[in-house]
């Protein structure tokens, strides 16, 4: 089955609001195995909405508007949609006892205009409302199939949750699963080329890799009945992912890289800090964005001037007139001091230049270090050439740095 989204409303087309509904559809169909191959948004015009309709059901099985279901004279979906299929419009009153209650309940008067949402197709199945006055319906006729929902979209979502999923949902084969596989540190192309020997004869489930902006996600695609035949599908395709990728893979669905860095921590109760100096706490920010974290996260300290790295981590001030402040050997010795001072198992450091200012040739924008000292004697660096804004570059330089203490758990405890 496929279909078009059809959002109806000229304050669409004035920028004046976000459709979020085509997307929030498109999302939830697509779980559901339906192709959307159109979305079109046309204005509160009939001669246009009409030709609309027209368009969407002539190349298209199903066509779901949103909008247009209001009390006003401008609200014509459901008159143009009726007109379409050759039904009269007629008076539900149940949904005018609705109407009433609705009102009653807020303690407002309706008006002659509210009871024009009680006016449905005739014959077509009335989706409640429980979130406002304007019913929704669903037309199924002559092979087409026509819903029409409400515009504002907490009334919208819940209305396809409550009505419309259930009853596409007993028109399809199954439904759509997916599994997300997030990585790090390797770009598209690269991961692809690494895949390959499994990508090149993907059928089903499909490998489709999504560019993020320090990682790619992998996501498995496969049509099941059941999210136990779903999993046996994916189980065998995910281990050949993890024999080629890696420790690339820091975690899947929604997890970050904190999260991934928390469940090590947790499994190997292993406590971290952190010393930041052009991420301006970040790092410790991104940390403390993890419920759980607070018996794992010792401290961290914002050393932005040199004399503080000196007198809170120790910094040597031969290093700093020796090397400057973005260094390798600043960063080490910052990830040092602040283990030694939090008494914790890891700890990292980070220096380095943000921008926009303060560049040279021989230390230009977006060079920055993150240095990783252990309660087992070992310290080491990584150096980032990053690009960007200042915002970016910061990020950036949190998340290399969260995956080095993880890699670094991983492969020393």
């Amino acid at each position: 089955m496929n279909a078009e989204l059809l959002s109806v409303g000229t304050e669409l087309l004035l920028g004046e609001i976000l459709n979020t509904n085509a997307q929030y559809l498109s999302t939830e169909l697509a779980k559901l195995g339906i192709s959307v191959y159109y979305q079109t948004t046309v204005g509160d015009n009939p001669t246009r909405l009409t030709e609309a309709v027209r368009i969407a059901l002539d190349r298209s099985d199903m066509v779901i508007l949103t909008g247009g279901l209001g009390p006003t004279a401008d609200d014509l979906t459901k008159e143009t949609v009726a007109e379409y299929f050759g039904l009269k419009l007629v008076r539900d009153e149940r949904s005018e006892q609705r109407i009433n209650d609705y009102f009653a309940r807020i303690q407002a008067k309706t008006v002659p205009s509210n009871y024009k949402q009680a006016d449905m197709p005739e014959g077509c199945i009335i989706l409640d409302n429980n979130n406002g006055t304007a019913p929704g319906g669903i037309i199924e006729k002559d092979g087409k199939i026509a819903v029409f929902l409400p515009g504002p979209p907490f009334e919208m979502k819940a209305m396809y949750e409550e009505s419309v999923y259930p009853f596409l949902r007993a028109r399809c084969d199954g439904q759509l699963y997916s599994r997300e596989i997030q990585t790090f540190g390797i770009g598209e192309s690269r991961l692809e080329d690494m895949l390959m020997p499994i990508m090149k004869n993907q059928t089903d489930p499909t490998i489709a890799p999504y560019a993020k902006e320090s990682g790619v996600m992998l996501r498995l695609t496969t049509m099941a009945h059941t999210k136990e035949e779903a999993d046996e599908k994916f189980n065998p395709v995910e281990e050949k992912i993890k024999e080629l990728a890696g420790d690339i893979i820091f975690g899947y669905g929604e997890e970050q890289l904190q999260d991934a860095v928390y469940k090590l921590l947790k499994e190997k109760n292993l406590k971290i800090a952190t010393a930041e100096s052009c991420t301006g706490g970040m790092l410790g920010e991104f940390l403390t964005s993890v419920p759980g974290i607070s018996d794992y996260y010792e401290m961290g300290a914002v050393t932005y001037s040199n004399d503080v790295k000196e007198k809170l981590l120790g910094v040597s001030h031969d290093t700093l007139v020796k090397y400057g402040a973005v260094s390798e050997f600043t960063a080490k010795e910052m990830a040092k001091g602040i283990l030694e001072n939090s008494g914790a198992d890891i700890g990292i450091g980070i220096t380095g230049i943000a921008g926009p200012g303060g560049g040279t040739q021989e230390k230009p924008v977006g060079l920055v270090y993150v240095g990783l000292a252990d309660s087992k004697g070992n310290v080491i660096h990584k150096e980032l050439h990053l690009a960007g804004s200042r915002e970016r570059i910061r990020r950036i330089t949190v998340k290399h740095a969260l995956n080095t203490a993880r890699l670094h758990i991983k492969e020393n405890y």
